[in-house]
């Protein structure tokens, strides 16, 4: 009996670690693709008024429809995302979760790589990343040391390689003159004026930069 007892015990456990791998390799690995330390995560434009105004002004000529990014980080066999969002501000938090977030909506989350040729430091990026966990959302847009916003987050990350870079931000839909309802609906709220043209970043001009690759869809 003891025997019996022992062996069912082994196969347990066995079964147990079987899973487990399958667990792991299923998290890693998606359509295919295993996610490296510093990918980045373009999240598609939501249902939420504030994505879909940030989407509508920043919009490029290579038809990216992003509202969010977010940073990889890879430690040992699990895989956590750091990024900035109006739910909690400057976070770490396990990939799985950031996808069950992200996808409530039916949003969809592409997978894009810094080339090579860029000589990205991710280490460095992530450890950056990390002094700025804990920080507010920044709603204004306005850049702060106190607060950051998705992009402004992930541009701090990468500052020290100069892979991206700031811009004039405009709040107005592209090839029109007048500011967009939805940010001018917004930045009333908050009592300030609109901070067209000051220095800034936005997901979908993140995406359009040569200096990255597409790898494919979460």
């Amino acid at each position: 009996m003891a025997y019996l007892c022992t062996e069912f015990y082994v196969m347990k456990k066995q079964l147990f670690c079987i899973f487990l791998s399958l667990l792991f390799i299923s998290c890693a690995q998606r359509n295919g693709i295993s996610l490296q330390n510093g990918d980045l995560l373009f999240v598609g434009n939501s249902t939420g008024d504030l994505s879909k105004a940030i989407d509508e002004v920043t919009q490029t000529g290579q038809k990216t429809n992003f509202s969010h990014i977010a940073l990889v980080e890879k430690s040992g066999k699990d895989s956590w995302v750091l990024h900035a969002a109006p739910e909690n501000g400057s976070e770490r938090i396990p990939l799985e979760e950031f996808i069950q977030n992200e996808r409530k909506d039916g949003s969809i989350i592409e997978i894009y790589r810094i080339k090579k040729e860029f000589h990205p430091d991710f280490n460095s990026a992530i450890e950056k990343a990390k002094t700025m966990l804990g920080k507010p959302y920044n709603f204004t847009y306005v850049l702060s040391d106190t607060a950051y916003y998705c992009s402004d987050f992930v541009y701090h990350a990468f500052e020290k390689d100069s892979i991206f870079k700031m811009n004039p931000m405009t709040f107005k839909n592209p090839g029109e003159e007048e500011f967009n309802p939805g940010w001018i609906e917004f930045y009333q709220k908050l009592n300030m004026e609109i901070p067209e043209g000051k220095p800034g970043c936005n997901p979908n001009g993140m995406a359009a930069s040569e200096k990255l690759i597409r790898i494919g869809q979460l």
